[in-house]
């Protein structure tokens, strides 16, 4: 086995870390190595009583958070499971390493990039993971863990090794809530306080109580194995995590960049014979932002080793803690079968998001979500037209910006972004963003399945000009007349992904890129990148030229082809509305593809096109003449 000091000395050799510390040892004399214990929840907003909570039932998280540090502002890094848990894994944001930033997709994960279990693995660590993985990449659960399974667990480590467990619980996981009945236990609907953003409906106010009393369930699942530790005698030799590994579920929350789906529990319980890693006392609460990339940085921090220099991530315990920002970062690219980009900053006070495809709706129909009658309530409140403004609000086209006083505005409701009063505070967090993506090298500009993705292939500036790239990114999502010309030129680029978001930029446009008509006829015809040609056809079809641009979108959903462009000419066919009838019999032809996401945005295609769902119709998203909001 390679003992801690050598693997030090073998990381600073390679520049992996700046220096090799000294190692660490307990004050008392006792092992070198603490214990370490992850407990965490699915799909977890943090609904609980040591949160303030008043309805929520959870003593024995509530007791841990007692004896321990309770992080008031920590927050994972996508809002949903698959993008979040690589960030985990690895201490990478996910969207340096495309398509890990994407939900279910199979990134590689370069050497470089080492897991945090590989890392404690070569310290003497025994890591076990019970057993869910979802890592978004190519690792090998057998590969980087002792065990990973069911039954994985601490007790099968050799006899005096440390250990590093892991135990999923997914009690709380989305899917519990679309069984047929209610959840019981001692939160019922009448109980629980429905947002502004929401309709106050019976399924609403159920899915909500049913979601409580999971959480219920899940607490005594957290208490249970606190207690397992404690019987097997090893609670003074043991650091407790407790955490959730993304925010949700219920409406607004998973998937989306609001606090309801990035905001998560975070408690830490550190033994009186391990404190001295620790910088405050048990029993306090920390108001710094606190990031899910921070975990992998932290565990090796406990061990006395610095943060490789690959991590984004900054330890907040132990010997190797790093100076913070002030700031976490969070995003959104496809979810299931939509797609999506979504950049966002948070301080704690403020929220910041930035938009670049503000032309898709944030309420745009996807299948698993609407499985919850919660979901399925407010689409048809929305179809009754009874929401309010700031309910109907989520089936509408998107800003570029948006920023959020969370301290006055804890629901996000009002958008400061156009208020003359906050211009300091949003030129601030713009130039944090900014400096964040590009010191990252985020890949989300490229389209999913384009060459050129993934870590090594961004390093450079002449392979990937991301300063530009994001300067043309911003121009797109504007959408402001004035650049149809630029727009229309940029298709003409050398790169690809310059011309996908010149495409992207004019599609925003809706009927005002009508100027650019010839220059995407060029593209459809002539273009050799099928996400920018894809692109270009759905602009060219928003300005009244189908004939030219169906077929493209028809081929492109074919089966055979790949998968992220049969996505792409899915949901651009969803965003033309009626428009996109004469590509019917090619869709309902796919409606039992082999790919689940073909499958379920073919059938909800298919559906609006037959008249059996009444899709929302974005707000300021430019209509062509004659086409319907949808059928009854």
């Amino acid at each position: 086995m390679v003992s801690r000091r050598s693997l030090i000395k073998a990381l600073a050799a390679s520049g992996a870390v700046a220096s090799a510390p000294t190692v660490i040892r307990a004050k008392d004399g006792g092992r070198a190595l603490p214990n370490i214990l992850w407990l965490v929840s699915e799909d977890h907003s943090p609904f609980l009583g040591c949160y303030g909570d008043p309805i929520a039932h959870t003593p024995n998280i509530d007791a841990l958070a007692a004896k321990g540090i309770l992080y008031t502002h920590a927050y994972a890094n996508a809002p949903v499971c698959a993008p979040s848990r690589f960030g985990i894994l690895t201490g990478c944001h996910p969207e340096s390493n495309a398509p890990a930033q994407h939900m279910r997709a199979m990134a590689n994960l370069p050497m470089v990039m080492r897991t945090y279990p590989e890392y404690l693995r070569s310290l003497g660590y025994y890591c076990t993971n019970n057993d869910k993985t979802d890592y978004n990449c190519n690792v090998e659960p057998e590969r980087i863990w002792n065990e990973s399974s069911a039954s994985a667990h601490w007790r099968g480590r050799p006899e005096g090794a440390p250990f590093m467990a892991v135990f999923n619980h997914m009690t709380t996981h989305e899917s519990r809530l679309f069984g047929p009945k209610p959840v019981e236990g001692p939160v019922t609907p009448d109980q629980v306080r429905i947002p502004p953003y929401l309709p106050d409906t019976p399924a609403m106010r159920t899915d909500f109580a049913s979601y409580y009393n999971l959480i219920a369930r899940m607490d005594g699942e957290i208490g249970a194995r606190v207690k397992e530790l404690e019987a097997d005698g090893l609670s003074e030799d043991t650091i407790i995590f407790y955490y959730s590994d993304h925010g949700g579920v219920l409406p607004r929350s998973k998937r989306y960049c609001y606090e309801e789906g990035l905001r998560v529990a975070l408690i830490v319980h550190v033994p009186p014979k391990w404190q001295h890693l620790c910088p405050m006392p048990m029993g306090s609460e920390v108001g710094e932002p606190v990031s899910l990339v921070d975990l992998a940085p932290t565990l090796l921090s406990l061990a006395g080793v610095p943060r490789p220099a690959q991590m984004h991530g900054t330890a907040f315990l132990g010997s190797e803690t790093g100076k913070r920002t002030g700031l976490a970062f969070g995003m959104r690219d496809r979810m299931d079968e939509r797609y999506d980009l979504v950049r966002t900053a948070c301080d704690g006070r403020f929220r910041y998001i930035r938009n670049y495809m503000p032309h898709r709706p944030w309420g745009v129909y996807s299948s698993f979500e609407w499985i919850a009658k919660g979901y399925q309530s407010w689409d048809e409140a929305r179809i009754a037209g009874t929401l309010t403004p700031a309910q109907s609000r989520f089936f509408g086209r998107k800003p570029y910006e948006e920023l959020y006083d969370l301290r006055a505005d804890p629901f996000q409701l009002t958008n400061l972004a156009g208020d003359a009063g906050q211009a300091a505070t949003l030129a601030r967090f713009r130039k944090a963003l900014d400096a964040h993506m590009l010191a990252i090298r985020d890949n989300g500009f490229i389209p999913e399945g384009e060459p050129g993705e993934g870590f090594a292939a961004t390093r450079s500036d002449a392979a990937y000009p991301l300063r530009r790239i994001m300067t043309v990114a911003s121009m797109a999502a504007r959408c402001e007349a004035s650049n149809v010309r630029r727009l229309a030129a940029l298709l003409a680029h050398r790169q690809a992904v310059i011309r996908y978001w010149a495409a992207t930029g004019l599609v925003i446009l809706g009927e005002a890129a009508l100027p650019a008509r010839g220059a995407l006829a060029e593209a459809v015809a002539r273009e050799k990148s099928e996400a920018v040609r894809i692109a270009a056809a759905e602009a060219l079809a928003a300005i009244g030229d189908a004939a030219t641009a169906l077929p493209v979108l028809e081929q492109a959903i074919a089966p055979g082809r790949p998968i992220p462009e049969r996505l792409m000419a899915l949901n651009a066919l969803d965003a033309l509305d009626e428009r996109a009838r004469p590509v019917l019999p090619a869709i309902k032809a796919i409606v039992d593809d082999e790919n689940d996401y073909v499958i379920r945005a073919a059938r909800y295609l298919v559906a609006v096109l037959e008249g059996k769902f009444r899709p929302a119709m974005p707000t300021g998203r430019p209509r062509a003449a004659g086409a319907p909001a949808g059928a009854a």
